[in-house]
Order: C-alpha cells, then sequence, then structure tokens
C-alpha cells in the first residue's frame, strides 16, 4: 500500500547519601549495552561485514517496529526497576532491617566506647594530678598506683573505642554495599532503556527519511493526440503514454483528472473513459482526481499506453478545458516517488463550429511543490485488493480506477469514499477553484502509504 501526495536520578538522588553515589560510578559504567532490535542489528552486521546493504523500506519499518517494541519493554521494565529501587532503599533505611538495625547498634556502641575512652583519659589525667600533688611517700605510692590502674583502664577503653569503630565501619560497609547493589541492578535497567531509545530513535529517523516522497522527473505521463479545441458534440480519441526513464523499479499509479473548467454541476457535459484493453472505464470529473491502469513492477525503460477517449454533448458549454497528468509510484525503497506533473489546456467549441486543422494541446509544468500535508486516500493498485489478482497488467494497465472527491480534495478528506487505504489528493486551489475558471492551480499530491504496494 501507499501514502499519497496529498525512577529518574533526582528519584536516586533524593534517597541515597552522596558517598553511596560515588561508590556507584564503577556500577552504571560496568553495564552492558542493550540488546539491539533484530532487524537493526541484522543491518548493521551486514554494513559491518563489509556487505553493501541498503536497506528496503519493509526493513526499515521493520526495524522501527522492533525498536519501538524494545523500548516499550525497557520503559515498563524500568517502571518496574524504579518501584523496586524505591522499595528497597526505604526498606533499608528501616530500623527493623537487619543491616539497619546493625547499624544502629553499633552506631550506639560506638558513642559508648567514645565516652568510656574520654573517661579513662580523664581518670589519667586525674590520677596524675593526684601525683603530682602528694607530698609525702605513702600519698605518692597510693597515687602512683592509682594513676597505673587508670591507665591501664584507658588502655582498655582504647581497644574497645578501635574495636567498636571497625565494627562501625563494617556495618555501615554492609548497609552501604546493600544500597549500591540496589542501585547498581536499577543502573543496568535504566541504561537499556537510554540505549533503547537511542534505537528507537535511529530506526524512526531512518524511517522517516525513507517515507520523503523523491522526485523522478524520468517517471512521465504525457498525452498524445490530445486536441487543442474539441467541439462539441464530438468524441476524440487520444492515449496517454507512460514512460519509466527512471533506474527504478517502480510500481506506478498514473494520476488523471480532466475537466471543464466550468461549475461542478456542467461537469456531465465531459465523458472521458479508459481502456483496460477490454472495456471502457469511465471517469468522473465530479469526483476530483483519478488514478487509472496500475502498473506492477515497471521496470527501467519500460513504457505503455493507455487508449482514452473523451465526448463532448452537444448541449457543452463553450468552456475552457485542461487536462492534469502525472505518475505517482514506489518501490522497495520509497513508498512516494513523484514524477512531474503536467498540464493541457484545450478548448470546447460550440456545437456545429469547423475548427479546420488542430493542433494537439502541449504540455505545460505544473509547480505542485507547495502542497498540503497528505490525507487518506485511495488508489488505483488498491482496487484489486479484494481477490482480483494485481501482478500480472496488460498493456492497458488494470481495469480499477479510483477517484479523490473534487470537494474532499479541497478540504484535504476523503471520507465519502470508504476507501481503507492512501491516495494522491490534487486540489486546484481547492478543487472548486479550477471548476470554476479562476485559471489557479495548485496540485496536491501526498505522500504515498508506508510498506509500498509490494
Amino acid at each position: 500500500m501507499n501514502l499519497r501526495r496529498t525512577v529518574a536520578p533526582a528519584v536516586v538522588a533524593a534517597v541515597t547519601a552522596p558517598t553511596v553515589l560515588l561508590a556507584t560510578g564503577s556500577a552504571f559504567a560496568d553495564t552492558k549495552p542493550a540488546a539491539q532490535p533484530r532487524t537493526q542489528g541484522r543491518i548493521q552486521n551486514q554494513a559491518h561485514n563489509g556487505t553493501p546493504h541498503k536497506p528496503t523500506y519493509a526493513e526499515l519499518q521493520k526495524a522501527a517496529e522492533e525498536a519501538n517494541r524494545a523500548y516499550q519493554e525497557a520503559a515498563a521494565a524500568d517502571e518496574a526497576g524504579q518501584k523496586k529501587l524505591t522499595a528497597t532503599l526505604a526498606a533499608l533505611d528501616e530500623g527493623s532491617h537487619p543491616l539497619k538495625a546493625a547499624l544502629l547498634a553499633a552506631e550506639k556502641a560506638s558513642k559508648a566506647a567514645d565516652a568510656g575512652k574520654a573517661a579513662a583519659d580523664q581518670a589519667v589525667a586525674d590520677a596524675q594530678a593526684k601525683l603530682d600533688a602528694a607530698t609525702d611517700d605513702a600519698a605518692k605510692a597510693e597515687a602512683r598506683t592509682a594513676l597505673t590502674e587508670a591507665e591501664a583502664r584507658a588502655k582498655r577503653a582504647a581497644a574497645a573505642k578501635s574495636q567498636a569503630h571497625t565494627e562501625l565501619a563494617d556495618a555501615r560497609k554492609s548497609w552501604d554495599d546493600a544500597r549500591v547493589a540496589a542501585l547498581r541492578e536499577y543502573s543496568k535497567v535504566s541504561n537499556a532503556l537510554d540505549d533503547a531509545r537511542t534505537a528507537k530513535e535511529s530506526a524512526d529517523q531512518a524511517l522517516a527519511a525513507a517515507k520523503k516522497c523523491v522526485r523522478e522527473q524520468g517517471l512521465t505521463v504525457l498525452a498524445n493526440g490530445l486536441p487543442s479545441k474539441v467541439v462539441a458534440g464530438s468524441t476524440v480519441d487520444f492515449s496517454l503514454t507512460l514512460a519509466n526513464s527512471t533506474d527504478r523499479t517502480l510500481d506506478v499509479d498514473p494520476l488523471v483528472f480532466i475537466a471543464l473548467q466550468a461549475k461542478d454541476a456542467e461537469q456531465h457535459f465531459m465523458k472521458v473513459q479508459w481502456s483496460n484493453g477490454s472495456d471502457w472505464q469511465s471517469l468522473d470529473a465530479r469526483q476530483g482526481p483519478s488514478y487509472i491502469a496500475a502498473i506492477k513492477a515497471m521496470k527501467p525503460g519500460a513504457r505503455t499506453d493507455v487508449r482514452m477517449r473523451m465526448t463532448i454533448e452537444a448541449q457543452a458549454p463553450a468552456e475552457k478545458a485542461l487536462a492534469l497528468l502525472a505518475g505517482d509510484a514506489s518501490d522497495q525503497y520509497n513508498p512516494c516517488v513523484l514524477g512531474p506533473m503536467k498540464r493541457y489546456d484545450f478548448e470546447v467549441l460550440p456545437a456545429g463550429e469547423k475548427p479546420g486543422t488542430v493542433d494537439d494541446a502541449k504540455p505545460g509544468t505544473v509547480d505542485d511543490k507547495d502542497r498540503p500535508k497528505p490525507q487518506p486516500n485511495s488508489h488505483a493498485s488498491d482496487a484489486n485488493a479484494s481477490g482480483a489478482d494485481k501482478s500480472n497488467v496488460s498493456a492497458q494497465g488494470t481495469a480499477s480506477t479510483k477517484s479523490v472527491p473534487a470537494a474532499d480534495a479541497a478540504k484535504g478528506s476523503l471520507a465519502t469514499t470508504g476507501a481503507p487505504s492512501a491516495a494522491p489528493q490534487l486540489a486546484l486551489a481547492g478543487a472548486a477553484a479550477v471548476l470554476l475558471g479562476t485559471g489557479t492551480v495548485v496540485a496536491v499530491r501526498g505522500n504515498r502509504k508506508a510498506g509500498g504496494t509490494s
């Protein structure tokens, strides 16, 4: 088918002490990148192996779908990981948690040991002061004994303080290690989300680039034998020549719009038909531009002719008329390939007039570069989607015609067609402007739908 012309870092910081965050630096650095989507990895591996490979549009679509699916899974895992991290850190802060309880007990013991050591040191100082103040031998002997005992108690207090500090450091390390482990586990999930996001953005960008319409001047639809003057009450036969002078194999939908530059109600005076080789298919200018004679896999250098027939009723007003022709196409790499649009102007003369020798209408180029964004529509290649074979197209094309209603083309909508697929829109400064004869032409040819017609 074708589209036509027409817990975050703030959460971690809030629950984690600076020491722990510093300790987690290596944990975040050691994580492995997330696995690439299979299609994307295959495309890149072929390039790395030295095999030139231009991914097809279908491959880019699949890669984008897989990357998006991987991103959604990574986002869900990240959300779950944040919840788990928050719960783990909260639990570690609870006094009932074994590691937290051990830390609190070690802190209490360390404070007690510090106080014991300070008291022992003061006792030594006091004993030394008494010894210094003693005046007789008995008092000095007693003070010396008291000092010795105080120094022994101070030594034991120092050992107890050292042991308490060691146990406190061990308890804090065990508690911090548990927090670091929780952060390390979440960092793997978080990094995987970052990798998945990068892969998704890359795949989306590649797909968006492939969706952009490609202009091919070598894809042409030209009229042969369309007279510059047609007398009302007559029928003229002419043909359209579709030529693929590009280097691409294309699925082509010729775009045709032939109408009087008159009021919509007067369009019934003109009957335009094209031949599929077995019968004639009618076009209705009131329904807007149409795709006819869809051709699958048109090779470079190929040409094909489509027989056309135009009947002007005798009651038709003497008006100017126009034909707009273009080739819309797709290939396996680009769903939107646009050939140049040509405009043929001709006149409808009153019934019975003798114009003599009449030259063929000459093609002019339509500037259709400034057109609205594409809208969903239908196209000729979709006509046989219900079961008819579209792969074998005769020189006259398929027996399908899909139209863009003129009113809807002007509004950028195709609600009345009921078609589920996509097609170009052709607006003539709104279709109504051309039908009313303003002479202003703005061609609207939208992007071709993702996926191609293969």
